[in-house]
């Protein structure tokens, strides 16, 4: 839990009744430094499934990974598509840039990353672990150096740098921001044969990235968990190429040693020839021998050179490995006890949230769209224990059921709805929704067992009685205004006509009672 906003809420609850407090959250957000991903969790008009949102990275990694050392682009601009940008400058890295187009639909944190980790699978050979893993730090390592061109430009070749703006570099974390304004870079460490080496992975889990990652409330514990693992085993795998580049440099040597002897004997014949040679300048034989000698004396330097070089290749190769592993176990067991550490304080302070006397209330979210978000809270201090995901609740209102809350919930856009929500008590997630789609300014209001809110069909709106299953019991056969007030009486429903007078349904049916010329037949 972020603790600004812990300290900020706390002084809030203690002076708000449960449903009657609205915080501007998105204010709160602005003034904290930690990454904390915006996703939209309402429902959707489409759901793609988990193995097409993973087909458009897989896609684009096929593509790539037929030729990774050539600068490479592929895939829809209007939607996603990734640049791999490399050459064969050394110093600063290399890196493969995915974008999110304009027309891109991906509104959750998680379907990002599904996309991220299915491009390096198939481009690289990650296994899925590995690759969600990779994506986990990818997002958070974007997301903290959002907009920072600075910073890239000290880490990355320029062929990198082409391909960044200033504004859009990284990733919002905000998933408004996302479509048209990301450019998500992932570090290459060794493109052509790095295995579980290819992507940088001590760029994307440094110091920063981390600190951000351990101010969630779980502190990220298995992410970083799986990162020490995959650094351990990329320190194995360097030791295991040091040892053989190692034994390499041993057979070199023993080459060059070779090498070196047979340089010592031709040198010795070669001045020996010579020195023939001086002493009869007139002998042609014995000149000719000379000049034979030192041509062959050449040729043994040069492949003493070359042997020398390729010598110094393999020590070379084997303390560059060697300085990896060296890393890589540094790393992994630094962060090692830094986990056993924040993984106490997770228990403790899930084990102090158990024994809290608690309850639950809505907060804005947004207060230009009036959306609002459910939590759950110490009752005593009003600190809030649990934040709900779902940041689109409307109308402000939200009620407990039996098993579940119940709200309205949701946005329009190309590929998001507004519906009647069940949102489950100890995930605060959505586990249902209704079949109708309801209006944008519905108000929703329970009597009974029973709950009444406003119903859009393609713009025409009528009153719906619904259970608390989200089954449709009744629909009004006249239509009213989005946004009118729905008030149970004795007497009746009142509503708002489309005429903007008072229309009394009947309870039983839901059919307009009085006036009739208030009323505009549903279709």
């Amino acid at each position: 839990m972020k603790k600004s906003l812990l300290i900020t809420l706390a002084a809030l609850f203690a002076l708000s009744s449960l449903f009657g407090l609205e915080v501007d959250e998105e204010e709160i957000k602005s003034t904290s430094t930690t990454i904390e991903f915006i996703n939209y969790n309402g429902p959707h008009k489409v759901i793609d499934s988990i193995s097409a949102i993973k087909g458009i990275g897989s896609g684009m990694g096929i593509v790539i990974s037929k030729d990774l050392s050539q600068n490479t682009s592929t895939g829809n601009k209007a939607k996603y598509y990734v640049v791999h940008a490399v050459d064969n400058n050394s110093g600063k890295l290399d890196a493969d840039i995915i974008f999110i187009g304009a027309d891109a639909t991906v509104d959750h944190i998680n379907n990002l990353r599904r996309i991220i980790s299915a491009y390096l699978s198939s481009a690289y050979g990650y296994s899925e672990k590995d690759a969600d893993t990779l994506a986990v730090f990818v997002t958070v390592y974007n997301a903290v150096y959002r907009s920072n061109l600075d910073y890239f430009k000290t880490k990355y070749k320029d062929i990198v740098i082409n391909n960044l703006s200033a504004s859009d570099c990284g990733l919002s974390v905000n998933y408004k921001d996302w479509p048209g304004h990301s450019e998500i870079v992932i570090p290459l460490f060794n493109v052509t044969d790095g295995g579980l080496s290819t992507v940088d992975t001590s760029v994307i889990s440094d110091t920063k990235v981390v600190e951000s990652m351990k101010e969630d409330d779980d502190k990220n514990i298995e992410s970083r968990k799986d990162m020490v693992d995959l650094k351990e085993r990329e320190a194995e795998d360097a030791s295991e190429k040091a040892k053989e580049a190692q034994k390499q440099a041993t057979v070199e040597q023993k080459k060059l040693d070779e090498e070196k002897e047979k340089t010592e004997e031709l040198k010795k014949e070669a001045e020996e020839k010579k020195e023939i040679a001086e002493k009869n300048p007139e002998d042609k034989a014995a000149q000719q021998e000379a000049k034979e000698a030192e041509e062959k004396l050449e040729e043994q330097e040069k492949k003493e050179e070359e042997q020398a070089a390729k010598t110094e290749e393999a020590r070379q190769e084997a303390s560059e490995q060697q300085t990896i592993a060296d890393k890589k176990q540094t790393e992994a067991q630094s962060e090692r006890k830094e986990i056993a550490k924040d993984q106490q304080e997770v228990q403790k302070a899930q084990a102090e949230a158990e024994k809290m006397p608690s309850d639950y209330g809505i907060i804005i979210s947004n207060e230009s769209s009036l959306l609002s978000r459910l939590v759950k809270f110490n009752s005593d201090t009003g600190v809030v224990i649990k934040n709900s995901p779902i940041t689109e609740i409307r109308s402000r209102t939200i009620y407990k059921g039996s098993t579940n809350f119940i709200a309205i919930a949701g946005e329009e856009g190309s590929n998001t709805a507004i519906k009647l929500v069940t949102i489950d008590v100890e995930t605060m997630e959505i586990n249902g929704e209704s079949n109708e789609n309801i209006a944008a300014n519905s108000v929703l209001v329970k009597e009974g067992e029973d709950y009444y809110c406003v119903i859009n069909k393609d713009g025409e709106y009528t009153v719906g009685k619904f259970d608390e299953n989200l089954t449709l019991k009744l629909n009004s056969s006249v239509q009213v205004m989005s946004a009118t007030p729905i008030t149970v009486t004795d007497s009746g429903i009142v509503v708002t006509g489309t005429n903007g007078k008072l229309l009394l349904l009947d309870l039983k049916d839901l059919s307009p009672i009085s006036p009739a010329s208030s009323t505009v037949d549903a279709k």
